[in-house]
């Protein structure tokens, strides 16, 4: 895929606009990681994630959690368990972001191969 060369307009403002705005969604450490999870298993509960995603605290994946389903991409559902489990699931909405999660996961493959020579 080319980038594509504009002139500095109104469309192109938009369009900056809109990749500023999925970034504000996904920004920090941790969110394309925690969707990552989710998308790959479908359904997580919130231990599976937390195994998943290493280094990150159980305080910081509630907060992020929390985030993504304000922003409408993960659905949090407590099934009726002793104790009681929370699982984790990509809404409609964050379904979307699969093409861009594997978009990413074959650069990343990609770029490693490229950086250390694997």
């Amino acid at each position: 895929m080319d980038c594509k060369t504009k002139d500095f307009g109104q469309e192109h403002k938009k369009e900056m606009r809109a990749v500023q705005d999925s970034m504000d969604v996904l920004n920090g450490k941790w969110k394309i990681s925690i969707i990552s999870s989710i998308c790959y298993y479908n359904k997580r509960r919130f231990s599976d994630i937390l195994n998943d995603v290493g280094g990150i605290s159980n305080r910081m994946l509630s907060k992020e959690l929390k985030e993504l389903e304000i922003n409408q991409l993960v659905k949090r559902t407590v099934l009726d368990t002793q104790p009681i489990t929370v699982q984790y699931e990509l809404t409609e909405h964050g379904k979307t972001l699969k093409t861009i999660i594997n978009n990413l996961t074959e650069w990343g493959i990609a770029h490693r191969k490229k950086i250390i020579k694997e």
